[in-house]
């Protein structure tokens, strides 16, 4: 396909196009323990079951948020699990089924030639809230030792790079709730250069912080529909009044397309386009305009080649926020039109944050193969000023071969990844 000449908007890309293979999978979330079941969940359950009040919200106008059944010790073991925050554990996990989903095998790969790049808005941040109040109350000898490498971000990149043997490029990504697909462009990046042949890239995050959303409350950012909370989060929907914090890790394998032809590694999708901005804007709120994202999006469709009418779905981002919502719904209209089909998952995993990237990623991946959208779900009355093909209620058949994700986070950071067939 030819490069199309788009020009302004930011737009200066001129390299030769490059498609990283996407070959593995790997999510945990509270709609699913795997990329299987959390696939399910988003395709076919009509309400979400992961989320619920929990302990550490108590009294809070938001006290609940969605969280994995998932046991960590099960599959890590109490030592190993006692040298990680949650956020670490769940990319471990999440790694070990997309490795595995992908037919590589640790002790027999290069472990030079592998990257890992995870991106997280907020790290260890249950760890570093306990130690606070454990030197509140106990003094400074009761803080663990610990502290430093198990709140950092690069903390779950550091432990899968451990649990697997990796021993080629390792980052943590921290650019708020686009984490994770900047840390899927930033591995996109590292293949097309030949810094490695594979890279397991996405996000993970576990922000079980009271601290955290006693702030999200005072901003206003987060639902208070204490009432009915599997309602809360309602992406697009009229009465939409906040997003709902969730857990979760979503990781990819990502290589090279001539490694994995050698190996006949079965391809399930490409990441074939990246783009990132920065809004230079504001500390919470997105442009109003939309310029930012709309840059990130123009330069990830310039990368992979692809025209407004080659794209067939959007994985938006998508938060339930009545500002996020109308200013990604209107750019999306004015870059790609109002034909694609048009979802947001959260309402089933929750504003997993720096992670929402790579699982939502990864379901658009799965999207693509299936040739299934999921539905947004608690969507019931679409907001009449969304003028999108929003996928509500069920979900759709469609033949598409080339997909988008978008992401925006606090700070401005916005990015944008093309997936083909």
């Amino acid at each position: 396909m030819p490069r199309p000449a788009i020009s302004g908007h930011g737009v200066t890309a001129r390299r030769q196009p490059f498609s990283a293979a996407v070959t593995g999978l790997g999510m945990v979330t509270a709609a699913g323990a795997t990329a299987k079941a959390t696939w399910h969940s988003v395709t076919q359950d009509t309400r979400p079951g992961g989320v619920r009040p929990h302990p550490e919200l108590a009294d809070l106008p938001c006290d609940f948020m969605y969280t994995s059944d998932l046991d960590t010790t099960e599959q890590l073991g109490v030592a190993a699990q006692r040298l990680m925050d949650r956020f670490s554990q769940l990319a471990v996990i999440a790694a070990r089924e997309a490795i595995a989903d992908a037919r590589l095998d640790p002790e027999t790969w290069d472990g030079s030639r592998v990257a890992v790049v995870i991106g997280s808005a907020h790290g260890g941040l249950p760890f570093y809230d306990q130690q606070s109040t454990a030197m509140a109350e106990r003094g400074a000898r009761r803080v663990s030792p610990k502290l430093a490498p198990l709140t950092v971000v690069n903390g779950a990149a550091s432990s899968v790079c451990m649990d697997l043997g990796v021993r080629g490029p390792s980052l943590g990504v921290a650019t708020a709730c686009s984490s994770g697909t900047v840390a899927l462009g930033t591995a996109h990046q590292l293949l097309r250069t030949g810094a490695c042949d594979i890279a397991i890239a996405g996000g993970a995050e576990s922000p079980i912080s009271r601290l955290l959303i006693a702030s999200a409350c005072r901003m206003k950012a987060v639902s208070t529909r204490r009432e009915d909370p599997a309602a809360a989060c309602r992406p697009f929907d009229a009465a939409r009044d906040g997003f709902v914090v969730g857990e979760g890790a979503g990781l990819l394998v990502l290589e090279r397309p001539e490694h994995a032809a050698a190996r006949r590694a079965p391809v399930r999708a490409h990441v074939s386009g990246y783009g990132a901005s920065s809004d230079a804007y504001a500390a919470v709120a997105p442009d109003p305009e939309g310029k930012g994202i709309e840059q990130a999006l123009r330069t990830a469709m310039a990368d992979a080649g692809v025209r407004p009418g080659d794209v067939g779905h959007v994985n938006a981002h998508g938060t339930s926020t009545v500002v996020n919502d109308l200013i990604e719904a209107t750019m999306l209209r004015r870059v790609i039109g109002e034909h694609p089909l048009v979802t947001s998952t959260k309402a089933m995993t929750g504003h997993t944050l720096g992670a929402a990237g790579g699982i939502e990623t990864a379901l658009t991946v799965l999207a693509l193969e299936e040739q299934l959208v999921p539905p947004t779900a608690n969507l019931d009355v679409p907001d009449p000023q969304l003028p999108l093909e929003i996928v509500r209620q069920q979900p759709r058949r469609a033949s598409f071969d080339c997909a988008v994700k978008t992401s925006l986070g606090f700070g401005g950071h916005n990015a944008a990844l093309v997936l083909t067939r």
